[in-house]
């Protein structure tokens, strides 16, 4: 494959042009925000078109809808793309990935585009399997409240931030996604290691060969820099446990007794977030303050204060950032209230993400009925993970599990929502199978002072949205005169 359109980009080169197949999704939406910012002409395509897409448009991209081998065949040479990025979600027999090899158009995914796009830059990457998101969004508000105007891409959008910008110092915080390794395309300056637990089972077959795309990960790290992992989490420990190398420097942080950075006697503050005090290599320091729910976000707010006193932040400008802190798009994102019955939205897919969400639901409204609706992301994954999925909803009062939502995969037949109900020891949990026949059953059945709160990383949060457009609805009907 020629360079040229590497070296081109790495040089901003406004007559580069740069065609994104998937374009409306949140990985490459926000690289497409970058590369604009960067001057760089942007064209995509996307099966739908939405509020992402206009947005883009806006801004200077020219987007196709839908995915079809015209969107490049029809264009006049000097049009074409020079290079066009994919998303994971594109399968060999896309039509307009065909037409762009047809073409000799070069066909990358983000692996193999992402060191063009942060050459020179100090990158801050941050991976996990959970908590990815929160923990980059909580680092580039703590930067950017101090002035270091940072790139960065969030898999989430971040109130005030969006989910990316190109930036003008030499930081650039991204989210390090996993899925088909793209994070190993990273070089980074800092790494962060949220925790390691094995997902993605279509991409990585065993526990064994997620950890050691996690290895790889580490090892990528420029020897004169950083790595900031979980001392609570056993498979951070593990990747920890085989890189005893002088270099880079490794900082961990958690709950655990001999974290570096650790947060002590974290008490969660009913109706708001949490409070911890700090100490910094066995040193006192803080407090931290919280106004987002649960244990897990202490954590993650701790690798935030690790990156950012890195970038030479003081701690006490950092943390109060961090109080300020409220969260992004679909991470415990409070959809609104109607008829004293209040809606939650949460991306949590995994098991242990479902857990840790619910658990912070509950000390978060500990006298509110918690009512959760599950929508399983992928057949591998409920698959893969049936019993423990099944297992993770104790912390609510009443689970609802709808069709699982296929995403990047086709129905198999070997797993059903139906199952992963059986296979639940919740007393009360249940399958309805659509999010409309969902929302309608709410309706019925909520009271004053419950809490819905929709879990999922498909479109569950529509849930949400639909009961609240029926209680207000009741709500502001005209009554009968007496």
């Amino acid at each position: 494959m020629s360079s040229n359109w590497q070296e081109r980009l790495k040089a901003h080169d406004s007559t580069l042009r740069i065609h994104l197949l998937g374009i409306g999704g949140a990985g490459l939406s926000a690289i497409a925000r970058v590369l604009l910012e960067m001057g760089v002409q942007v064209s995509g395509s996307d099966r739908q078109v939405g509020p992402v897409t206009e947005q883009l448009a806006a801004a200077g991209a020219r987007i196709f809808q839908g995915q079809a081998a015209d969107n490049l065949l029809a264009l006049a040479p000097a049009e074409r793309p020079h290079v066009v990025l994919m998303s994971s979600a594109v399968g060999p027999d896309n039509p307009e990935r065909q037409a762009a090899i047809s073409l000799g158009i070069p066909v990358v995914r983000r692996n193999e585009f992402l060191p063009a796009l942060l050459a020179g830059r100090q990158v801050i990457a941050v991976a996990g399997t959970h908590g990815k998101s929160t923990t980059t969004a909580m680092i580039v508000k703590v930067l950017r409240d101090a002035g270091i105007e940072a790139g960065y891409i969030v898999g989430a959008h971040l109130p005030g931030y969006g989910n990316a910008s190109a930036g003008r110092s030499p930081y650039f915080v991204i989210e390090a996604d996993e899925y088909d390794r793209m994070f190993l395309g990273l070089r980074p300056t800092v790494a962060v290691v949220t925790n390691v637990e094995w997902d993605h089972p279509d991409c990585y077959p065993t526990p064994t060969s997620f950890r050691e795309a996690f290895s790889q990960f580490v090892d990528t790290v420029d020897p004169d820099g950083l790595v900031v992992s979980c001392r609570d989490d056993p498979g951070a420990e593990q990747i920890r446990a085989r890189h005893q190398a002088p270099a880079p420097r490794w900082i961990t942080y958690g709950l655990h007794a001999r974290a570096d950075l650790r947060a002590v006697r974290p008490t969660p503050t009913p109706g708001q977030g949490y409070t911890a005090d700090l100490q910094w290599w066995h040193a006192p320091t803080g407090p931290l303050t919280l106004g987002v729910p649960g244990l897990h976000n202490v954590r993650n707010a701790l690798a935030a204060l690790a990156v950012s006193c890195w970038c030479d932040v003081p701690s006490a400008q950092a943390l109060e950032s961090l109080r300020t802190y409220r969260g992004t798009a679909r991470r415990f994102e409070i959809k609104g209230e109607a008829q004293g019955v209040l809606v939650v939205d949460d991306y949590a897919h995994h098991p242990t993400e479902i857990q840790a969400t619910l658990a912070a639901a509950r000390a978060r409204y500990p006298e509110r009925q918690i009512r959760a609706v599950f929508q399983p992301h992928t057949f591998s994954r409920t698959r893969h993970m049936l019993y423990r999925m099944g297992e993770s909803f104790q912390a609510a009062d009443e689970v609802i599990v709808t069709d699982i939502y296929a995403a990047r995969e086709q129905d198999d037949g070997s797993v059903t929502a139906g199952e992963l109900v059986a296979a639940s020891p919740h007393p009360n949990i249940h399958h309805i199978p659509t999010l409309t026949q969902v929302a309608e059953y709410l309706a019925q059945a909520v009271r004053p002072g419950d809490l819905v709160i929709t879990l999922g990383a498909g479109d569950s949060y529509r849930v949400g949205e639909l009961l609240l457009e029926r209680l207000q609805a009741v709500a502001t009907a005209p009554t009968e005169a007496s």
